[in-house]
């Protein structure tokens, strides 16, 4: 054992319950290529109606999500990303893959605007029916300019495409 290492922590089970509901009607095959301009609404829980009051003074939100379709089995250490061969084998906590220890999902979204306890935001690439386990905003802290990524992120999106402004390449 490493002599540094911290002494492992017994947690108890965490349990999530969603607070919401991801409702968009768009065929799951179209999601990938439809993020940038999708609409959907996440649907509040009536007891958690009340905790999104003040939201639209925000422009963003970050969205935090259940992957629930997620298979558990699917787990691996090392991943391609996006499945592509031609990048490197590289740890899952390193990429946007689905099959992780813990399927939750990240999404920053524009508010579009609320119906009651529906809130109606653009680049939530959740499946319809995912649950929603908190929403946050998004201000100037969150915001960052001198972002590093490595070299396959590149070739996943390509210069033109409207990513990687400011961003430079890992050493």
């Amino acid at each position: 054992m490493d002599p540094i290492a911290p002494k492992p922590i017994v947690l108890n089970p965490i349990a999530l319950k969603p607070i919401g509901w991801v409702r968009h009607g768009v065929p799951e095959a179209n999601i990938p290529r439809l993020r940038a301009e999708m609409v959907a609404e996440i649907v509040m829980e009536d007891a958690y109606a009340e905790a999104i009051s003040g939201v639209e003074g925000y422009s963003h939100l970050i969205v935090l999500f259940w992957m629930h379709r997620c298979d558990p089995a699917r787990y691996r250490p090392m991943v391609r990303p996006r499945g592509r061969e031609d990048l490197p084998l590289t740890g899952v906590l390193s990429t946007r893959a689905r099959d992780r220890p813990n399927p939750i999902g990240l999404a920053v979204v524009e508010w579009l605007g609320r119906t009651g306890h529906r809130l109606q935001v653009r680049r939530l690439d959740a499946y319809d029916g995912t649950p929603v386990i908190d929403i946050k905003p998004y201000d100037p802290y969150d915001v960052c300019t001198d972002l590093r990524v490595p070299d396959w992120w590149d070739r996943l999106h390509p210069a033109g495409c409207g990513f990687g402004i400011g961003a430079t390449p890992a050493p």
